[in-house]
């Protein structure tokens, strides 16, 4: 079944060197902080995790927008969360094949992981055409094109920025605060 979708790969820069630095204990608490603020941003703006990869996370979406303000939710807290580490990510929209009913398959998933690859530090990339609108308080600035293995000729890629309007979903855990359950 192919489904329209957005996917974000998301991926702590820096990781393996803090590894050999700090040691694994370091490296799995900063890690378990990691999960721990994914976790909840991802409910409190309606997004899926799809899998975990390592130091890294690939997310799907139904809305795009959604998957913007999460992305840069998340980009915040880990900014201060995961210090010294920085976050980087990919996004892409586009219809995706449901393998399996727990994977995707398709460009989109593979635009998203690609666009991650080259992102720096702090950096939240999406290919331009496949922009579709701005949560409020995102910004897009032109980043330039960008050469993606697997994908041929160059890629348009804007960066993404800014302070997403607060999250007005709520995970259903707030359902059982409403009457009749209080």
């Amino acid at each position: 079944m192919r489904v329209p979708r957005t996917f974000a790969f998301l991926d702590l820069s820096g990781f393996t060197n803090y590894t050999a630095a700090f040691g694994d204990d370091a490296a799995g608490r900063l890690l378990s902080a990691f999960r721990t603020i994914v976790r909840e941003v991802a409910s409190e703006r309606g997004v899926r995790i799809a899998k975990w990869l390592g130091d890294g996370c690939m997310i799907v979406a139904v809305d795009q927008a959604d998957c913007i303000a999460f992305t840069l939710d998340l980009e915040a807290r880990a900014a201060e969360v995961c210090s010294p580490l920085t976050l980087r990510a990919g996004l892409a929209s586009g219809y995706a094949l449901l393998f399996e009913g727990d994977d995707y398959i398709g460009s989109a998933v593979n635009m998203a992981a690609r666009l991650c690859d080259v992102a720096k530090g702090f950096e939240v990339l999406i290919p331009t055409m496949g922009l579709e609108r701005l949560p409020e308080g995102v910004v897009a600035t032109p980043h330039g094109a960008v050469d993606l293995a697997g994908f041929p000729g160059t890629i348009e890629v804007y960066e993404l920025s800014g302070v997403p309007k607060p999250a007005t979903q709520h995970d259903t855990g707030e359902l059982w605060t409403r009457t009749p359950f209080m």
